[in-house]
C-alpha cells in the first residue's frame, strides 16, 4: 500500500515567525531573540510548534482537496525548527504516505517533516475522507 504522496516545502523566515506569534499571541521570546533562545540551551531562534504543525496540515488540506476533508490530524514535536537571521530562513519539507484504505474509503496517511534532514515530527498523522 505504501503510496508516497508528491513532498511539499515550506519556507519560513523570521518574518513568518512575527507574523505567526502577532496571529497566535504567542510572544515567547525563543521565536525571535537568539540570546534567550541560546540561554535556554536551544541553538537559537525555532518557530512555533503549531506553526509547524499549521503547515503540516496546510499539505494535508492540500493532499485531501478540501480542508473539510481533513477528519483527524495528530503530531507530537520530536525537535525544534531553528530559523536562521537570514533572508533564506529555513525549510520544512513534508512527505505523506498512504498507510491504509478503511473500509469507509477514508485514506490514513503517515506524514514526516523535516528541517535540515532531522526529523521534527514523530507519530504524525492524518485521516482523509475519500473523495
Amino acid at each position: 500500500m505504501d503510496d508516497v504522496l508528491e513532498p511539499q516545502t515550506f519556507r519560513i523566515t523570521r518574518a513568518d515567525l512575527v507574523r505567526y506569534a502577532g496571529a497566535s499571541g504567542d510572544f515567547n521570546p525563543i521565536h525571535w531573540s537568539d540570546r534567550i533562545a541560546t540561554g535556554v540551551g536551544l541553538p537559537g531562534v525555532i518557530a512555533h510548534g503549531m506553526f509547524t504543525m499549521a503547515l503540516v496540515g496546510r499539505a494535508v488540506t492540500a493532499w485531501a482537496g478540501a480542508a473539510d476533508a481533513v477528519r483527524e490530524f495528530s503530531v507530537r514535536f520530536a525537535r525544534p525548527v531553528p530559523v536562521p537571521d537570514t533572508d533564506e530562513g529555513t525549510e520544512v519539507v513534508v512527505t505523506a504516505k498512504v498507510k491504509e484504505v478503511t473500509e469507509d474509503g477514508d485514506t490514513r496517511l503517515a506524514l514526516t517533516a523535516t528541517c535540515n534532514g532531522d526529523k521534527v515530527l514523530s507519530l504524525a498523522q492524518a485521516l482523509v475522507r475519500k473523495r
